[in-house]
Order: C-alpha cells, then sequence, then structure tokens
C-alpha cells in the first residue's frame, strides 16, 4: 500500500465539505469522511484503476456522495489534488498543477 497527502486546497474542500454535511444532519459529516477513508484506501492499493482525467492525473468518484477525488501518482505516492463537487466548474483545479 503506497501512501498518499492532500495539497492544502484540496484538503479545505474536504473539510468545508464534511462541516457543510454535518450541519445538515448529525453524523453525515462523519459518513462523508468515511467515504472519502475508504476511496482513498482503495486506490492506495489500486493506484492506477481510476479513471484516467489526463497523462498523469486521475479521478475516483466517491460512493454516496456527488464528489470525485482528483489525484497523481508518485512511485510511492498519491497526491491528492482536489476533492471536487460536480457541481463546480469543470478542471478549476487544473492550475494546482501548472508551473
Amino acid at each position: 500500500m503506497i501512501g498518499y497527502r492532500f495539497l492544502l486546497p484540496a484538503e479545505e474542500e474536504m473539510t468545508e465539505a464534511a462541516i457543510f454535511y454535518e450541519n445538515a444532519s448529525a453524523n453525515l459529516g462523519g459518513d462523508f469522511l468515511h467515504d472519502i477513508d475508504h476511496v482513498i484506501n482503495f486506490f492506495r492499493n489500486h493506484p492506477l484503476l481510476g479513471e484516467r482525467v489526463d497523462n498523469e492525473l486521475r479521478r475516483a468518484i466517491l460512493h454516496r456522495f456527488p464528489f470525485s477525488i482528483i489525484y497523481a501518482v508518485d512511485s510511492d505516492t498519491i497526491l491528492i489534488i482536489a476533492v471536487a463537487h460536480h457541481s463546480r466548474r469543470p478542471d478549476y483545479w487544473r492550475e494546482r498543477i501548472q508551473g
């Protein structure tokens, strides 16, 4: 199993969404975080199974929530670029990997 880490904006997106869901309904924020954890752990074991977004990036869709995890795979790490809501502007997170 390889390691993983979040870019700061991706971690902030995850936290903001968890707070939103928790405010909407008790324990829903925890359910959201559990779904993220489940998906990340699956792709830590099978990092190349995510849908290709381009040559270097992949997408993993959450099971219960309208979010995708956008990530890059290095030899020993998954770098999480975004925790992207499906209703946000497409590809807004690309600026995070430019340059």
